[in-house]
């Protein structure tokens, strides 16, 4: 049983104001639940968020609780990804772990749950709970419906929202019609939710799950309906036991139970966004996680899924195979299984009642989709520091690639190119200055690549970028390349016409001139410095670590 607070009396002011806010004396002799909502109305993933709280809320005070709700803020990449606009998406990551760090540690509550949905959001809330150490629960908001047309040209097509991407480049070449495009634009988001594809929103939440951090299923649980409501309703209740057993955040979020996690997105294929998010969150633990790791534990773990648009297969249908749950149980043998979850249970004793009666979706570990992970890690004089793909999109035909250089400074220049038609089979696309200093805000470059696809260059055109991608990004797209151009990276001196070599097998990204030619190019490399002379970014750029390290602010 809870035992009530002591009330003391050199707190008076403190519960008097509390007062002001409509709470009695016996709810401040209850445990003080931080309900942290990333609630908005400009974001698909969160707008459904406010009546969840409600529902946690009852099974708070159900449990012997006092909640007490505040916001943080939540931006939809997808909606932000337009020009300059998309600078600022990966920053917000840390503005919500300090927004939260702040709010907690000054109101010294008892324990809260974490509502949240999508890409920068679902992270900050992990590095603040590190930060903050309290009895902590996630309620991760749930995966938006999706479309599958009845009628016209497009009937028994299921469509998703990085169709939509897609489909920009499809209109381009004109493989659909203006009708067509409309139709998939307003009819494809067909309720709230996080984006049914395997995306970095949904990766987070199954990487949430994977940790322990929240309910069984709730991470592919559809957003809406009466199953949502009882969920977030037993969340509530849960985070009481929690603070009654005194088992805090870093009770589950440790170096093992990161690694699970890990292992765990790379064998559906997750996003490559995950190696900034997790090699942040192993940093706030005093880890040394970077992204050279993320290609030892890919070859560690065989691939077991992949969802749109790496396969024609959606989240909902992954949540009716047995979800998270079902594939870790498939992997067990790879995992750590001492660690525990939310329920209080190590994970070997969670597993043993997990029930697995589906095979297609979820392969066997003995039958996997490949020997590999999902993610691949390159390395060369292009990228000395290391480079990512998500070997798992890309088809076998473009696992080799050798093509001429096509440089381009931004984004911007890259998306002139495709409207203008001057990219041609072949090409190796080359922005940069898109890295977490040289954008600042390591911008994701997903418009051009989905584009790209549409435009049925997929297997016949390579990009590469200091920048990153859309977490469901496929084709032969390298981010994260290291050092990058704003640092003096080997990227930041490729010329239009220089011959690359990609080599995904052998995990080679290579630029094919010599060594005498590139030195001389450094040495003479003068950086060409965007001007960001006041907020946050300019703050950014001067505390942002490489992406290899996960862009935290040092």
């Amino acid at each position: 049983m809870l035992e009530k607070k002591e009330l003391d009396p050199l707190l008076a002011y403190k519960r008097a104001l509390f007062r002001g806010c409509g709470y009695s004396h016996q709810d401040l002799e209850k445990p003080l639940i931080a309900i942290v909502n990333s609630w908005n109305e400009i974001n698909p993933g969160h707008i459904h968020l406010r009546k969840l709280s409600e529902f946690v809320k009852d099974g708070v005070r159900d449990a012997g609780g006092t909640p007490m709700e505040f916001n943080t803020i939540a931006l939809c990449d997808g909606i932000a990804n337009s020009g300059n606009n998309s600078k600022f998406v990966l920053p917000t990551r840390e503005i919500i772990a300090s927004s939260i760090e702040s709010t907690i540690k000054a109101y010294e509550f008892d324990g809260m749950v974490m509502i949240c949905s999508c890409d920068k959001i679902i992270p900050g809330m992990l590095l603040a709970a590190v930060r903050c150490d309290i009895p902590t629960i996630f309620l991760t908001g749930g995966i938006m419906g999706s479309k599958t047309f009845t009628t016209g040209s497009l009937k028994g097509r299921t469509y998703v929202t990085s169709d939509i991407k897609e489909a920009i480049g499809q209109y381009k070449s004109k493989k659909i019609t203006s009708e067509e495009l409309y139709l998939i634009e307003s009819e494809t988001c067909c309720s709230a939710g996080a984006c049914n594809m395997m995306g970095t929103a949904t990766t987070m939440a199954c990487i949430v799950e994977a940790l322990g951090l929240s309910l069984p299923d709730c991470a592919t649980l559809s957003a809406i309906g009466t199953e949502r409501q009882e969920l977030s309703r037993e969340t509530g209740k849960a985070i009481i036991n929690l603070v009654e057993k005194k088992i805090t955040a870093l009770a589950l979020i440790t170096n093992q139970s990161i690694i699970n996690a890990c292992k765990v997105a790379l064998s559906f294929g997750g996003s490559t966004n995950i190696i900034l998010h997790m090699c942040a969150l192993s940093h706030e633990l005093g880890g040394s996680l970077n992204h050279f790791d993320f290609d030892e534990l890919s070859k560690s773990v065989p691939l077991l899924a992949k969802f749109k648009p790496s396969s024609e297969y959606t989240i909902t249908e992954f949540h009716e195979a047995g979800g998270v749950k079902v594939l870790m149980k498939k992997l067990a043998k790879k995992l750590d299984l001492s660690t525990i979850n939310v329920l209080g249970e190590p994970l070997k004793e969670y597993l043993k009642k997990v029930m697995i009666h589906e095979y297609h979706i979820i392969r066997s570990i003995d039958d996997p989709i490949s020997a590999e992970g999902g993610i691949a890690v390159l390395k060369g004089n292009l990228a000395p520091e290391g480079a990512i793909i998500k070997q798992s999109a890309v088809s076998d035909k473009m696992k080799y690639h050798k093509g001429f250089a096509k440089v381009f400074e931004s984004e911007e220049e890259i998306m002139d190119a495709l409207v203008e038609d001057k990219i041609k089979e072949g090409d190796v696309l080359v922005i940069r200055n898109e890295g977490p200093k040289g954008g600042p805000g390591m911008r994701e470059l997903s418009i051009p690549a989905a584009v790209l696809i549409g435009m049925g260059l997929g297997e016949s055109v390579a990009m590469i970028t200091d920048g990153r991608y859309s977490g469901a990004t496929r084709g032969p797209c390298i981010g994260h390349v290291c050092p990058e151009a704003y640092d003096g990276g080997p990227i930041s001196i490729v010329r239009d016409g220089d011959e690359i070599e990609i080599d995904i097998v052998n995990r080679r990204l290579t630029l094919l001139i010599s060594k005498e030619e590139i030195e001389e190019r450094l040495n003479n490399w003068q950086r060409s410095e965007s001007i960001v002379r006041k907020g946050y970014l300019r703050l950014y750029r001067k505390l942002v670590s490489s992406a290899k390290y996960g862009a935290y602010l040092e």
